[in-house]
């Protein structure tokens, strides 16, 4: 196969619509735009929204809600991930260089996911009470 010879699926392209080519089409005359008012004018265009000068429905609507700006600032981090990581004390930078974690993020929580079987000192992270159990089992230990 080559780069010139690929063609689209079997009915996946239709061709286009020819409006304003006579009577015979059924798009003729009018084309397709009805009788008379502005969007039947070429350039006829109002801004999306529009409601002809009423109140539009974005603005009649209440404000509701706020998106956090810290909603990043903590992330997730498994127990599988943990497992993976090289080292055995793990704190935030080393989750972060180990490309972890974003280089954005505030703070990390250890969440009970997966599986830890080697001991590792966790320091200056959070961690669910499943995970702290876990880590502890594993022979590790955690410090906040």
């Amino acid at each position: 196969m080559q780069l010139n010879q690929i063609k689209p699926a079997e009915g996946a392209t239709h061709y286009k619509r020819r409006v304003g080519r006579g009577i015979g089409s059924g798009l003729g005359k009018t084309a397709g735009r009805g009788h008379k008012g502005q969007k039947s004018r070429s350039g006829g265009f109002h801004k999306v929204g529009f409601e002809g000068g009423q109140m539009p429905l974005q603005r009649r609507l209440p404000k509701r809600g706020f998106v956090s700006l810290t909603r990043n600032d903590v992330v997730q981090v498994r127990l599988s991930d943990l497992q993976k990581l090289p080292v055995d004390t793990i704190d935030l930078l080393s989750l972060k260089q180990a490309g972890v974690v974003s280089g954005t993020a505030k703070n990390a929580k250890v969440v009970l996911s997966g599986e830890l079987t080697r001991a590792v000192k966790v320091q200056g992270l959070l961690a669910t009470k499943g995970a702290r159990a876990a880590i502890e089992a594993a022979g590790g230990s955690v410090a906040e």
